[in-house]
């Protein structure tokens, strides 16, 4: 089997090159209707692979990887269009970005459930800095781009002073979706 990525050296740690191969011939197959297992986006955004010696350059997976990402969102929102119309798909883009807005405007200014006692998590300035970014992109004041989201990087916290991963990563992944099916 043929590759698209290079090998870091027998001294590095790169993606396992079994699992990144069969993980993008499966997609590649559900991209062309070839398997019964249907794969979105979400799929795509979800996986991982184990690190191994010798492994596929992560950094040239990781970009392959989100333009699939978009390749299956564009598809979606092809298909969605074909049959709805393009007005329904900005309509349901604009439905899902108000509910985006909409948990960055709590009124006890806690975007996202903080840490447990204890718990490394997200440094929530950091946090609440992108989420004005992502606020100022709503408003039409500010561009944003998908790319941007996926590379944000924040400063680890613990406890009280950090929001916990999982709830911002979620909401980040469901800001990538909306941005995705905008650009």
């Amino acid at each position: 089997m043929s590759t698209l990525f290079s090998t870091v050296s027998k001294m590095r740690q790169g993606y396992d090159p079994d699992e990144v191969d069969e993980f993008f011939d499966h997609a590649r197959q559900a991209y062309e209707g070839q398997t019964p297992e249907p794969m979105t986006n979400a799929d795509v955004a979800a996986s991982t692979f184990d690190l191994v010696r010798g492994g596929y350059n992560t950094h040239e997976v990781d970009a392959a990887l989100d333009r699939l990402e978009g390749a299956f969102i564009a598809r979606q929102r092809a298909d969605f269009v074909n049959g709805h119309g393009q007005e329904a798909w900005m309509a349901a883009l604009a439905e899902r970005a108000r509910t985006l807005y909409g948990r960055l405007g709590r009124p006890d200014g806690q975007k996202f459930a903080p840490a447990e006692r204890g718990q490394q998590g997200y440094d929530m300035d950091d946090v609440d800095a992108l989420c004005d970014r992502l606020v100022g992109y709503f408003d039409r004041q500010e561009p944003l781009t998908a790319a941007e989201l996926r590379s944000a990087t924040f400063s680890r916290a613990k406890g009280k002073d950090a929001y916990a991963e999982g709830p911002v990563d979620k909401f980040l992944a469901r800001a990538i979706e909306v941005l995705l099916g905008v650009e």
